[in-house]
C-alpha cells in the first residue's frame, strides 16, 4: 500500500501532544509515517516525544531550534518519505476514519489534493462527543460526498472564499514537489501555500463532511493579543495578491478584498490592547491605514467582503482612531 506522510510541528505542545498522535495512529493506516518536528520546545514535548517513539516504531522526531512552524513543515516535507502528505497542527485531532476516507476520495477521483471540513472545540468533553459521533462512514452523499474543481474553480470557490486551510487536507506529494512554505511568516503561510500550489494542481477535491478537530486554544496564535506577527496575514494576502492577479487579471478585486479583511482583523486585534499598549501600537494602525486607503475607495471590491465589513472599512479609512476607540469599546 501506498504510504502516507504526517507532518506534525510542536511548540511547547507536551500537554496535547500525545492525544493528537493517537488520533493520528487511530486512522488504521497500514502504512504510516508520523514525523513529529519539535521546534524548540522548552517544556516537557521532547519527553513526550521520547516515549511516543518507543512505544510507535512509525514515529520520527525531528528536533529544531525555534524556527518557527514554516520552517518545521519545510523540514517535515523534506524528510517524509509517503507518496501522500497531510499536516496536522499538535494541538488539534483527526476525526476516526478521516485519514483512510480522504484517501478513498483522493484515488476515486484521482484528485491531486483531498480536503475536508473540520469541527472546533475546546474542552475534552467536547472532543469525546465529537470523535463518538464523527466517524467518517465508508460512503458520503449529499453534500458530504465530495465536489472537485480545477486549480481555477478551485481559487475562486476556495481560497477566495476563506478555504485557505493547508490542514484537512491530504496531498499527493507529486502535487507539492518543490513548493514549501513561505519561512519567517507565522500568520497567512498556509493560505501562501496553497496558492503556490495552484500552478501544479489538476483537480482537488472537497467534502463537507468535518473530519478534521480545530482546538481553539486559548493560549493560540489566533487568540493571542497583537504582537506585530499580526501583521504577517496582510502581508501574505499581498504577495498572493501579485499571483492571482497574474493567473488571471479578472480575480483583481475578489484578492482586494481579502487584503481588506485581512487588514480590519489585524486593526480589531490592536484596538483590543490596553490604552498604553494601542499608543505604543500606532505605527501598526498607520501602516494598516495606508494599505486600506489605496483600495478601499474603488466600489467593486465591497460585494466580495463578508457582511458588516464594508461599514468598517469605510469607518476606519476616514477615521482610523476613532474606530479603533469605538472597537475597543464596543468589545468590551
Amino acid at each position: 500500500m501506498e504510504q502516507i506522510s504526517v507532518i506534525v510541528p510542536v511548540h511547547n505542545g507536551a500537554s496535547y501532544l500525545k492525544e493528537c498522535i493517537d488520533s493520528i495512529l487511530a486512522q488504521g493506516c497500514e502504512s504510516l509515517e508520523v514525523l513529529i518536528i519539535n521546534d524548540g520546545s522548552t517544556d516537557g514535548t521532547a519527553k513526550v516525544c521520547e516515549q511516543l517513539c518507543e512505544k510507535h516504531g512509525c514515529l520520527r522526531v525531528i528536533t529544531l531550534p525555534d524556527l518557527g512552524v514554516s520552517a518545521a513543515r519545510n523540514r517535515g516535507l523534506e524528510q517524509a518519505q509517503g507518496d501522500y502528505i497531510m499536516f496536522v497542527d499538535a494541538d488539534d485531532r483527526l476525526c476516526p476514519g478521516v485519514l483512510k476516507s480522504l484517501h478513498r476520495l483522493l484515488l476515486q477521483t484521482d484528485s491531486d489534493m483531498a480536503g475536508c471540513s473540520f469541527v472546533a472545540w475546546g474542552t475534552p468533553a467536547e472532543w469525546e462527543r465529537l470523535r463518538t459521533e464523527s466517524e467518517m462512514p465508508e460512503t458520503l452523499t449529499g453534500e458530504e460526498e465530495g465536489r472537485t474543481y480545477n486549480s481555477d474553480y478551485y481559487l475562486k470557490e476556495n481560497i477566495l472564499r476563506g478555504n485557505t486551510r493547508c490542514w484537512s487536507k491530504l496531498y499527493r506529494r507529486e502535487l507539492i514537489g518543490q513548493v514549501r512554505f513561505r519561512e519567517g511568516l507565522t500568520i497567512g503561510e498556509d493560505m501562501l501555500f496553497l496558492v503556490e500550489l495552484l500552478p501544479r494542481m489538476k483537480q482537488a477535491v472537497e467534502t463537507a463532511y468535518p473530519g478534521y478537530g480545530y482546538y481553539q486554544n486559548p493560549v493560540g496564535t489566533m487568540q493571542r493579543p497583537f504582537t506585530p506577527d499580526y501583521m504577517d496575514q496582510i502581508y501574505c494576502w499581498e504577495m498572493a495578491r501579485e499571483l492571482i492577479v497574474k493567473r488571471d487579471p479578472a480575480l483583481s478585486a475578489q484578492a482586494d478584498a481579502q487584503i481588506m479583511v485581512a487588514v480590519m482583523l489585524t486593526v480589531g486585534k490592536i484596538a483590543m490592547l490596553s490604552g498604553k499598549d494601542r499608543g505604543k501600537a500606532k505605527e501598526y494602525v498607520r501602516v494598516c491605514r495606508r494599505k486600506l486607503k489605496g483600495i478601499a475607495n474603488k466600489k467593486e471590491r465591497y460585494p466580495y467582503l463578508p457582511a458588516g465589513y464594508g461599514m468598517k472599512v469605510r469607518l476606519f479609512a476616514r477615521m482610523p482612531w476613532l474606530y479603533v476607540w469605538l472597537y475597543h469599546c464596543m468589545k468590551l
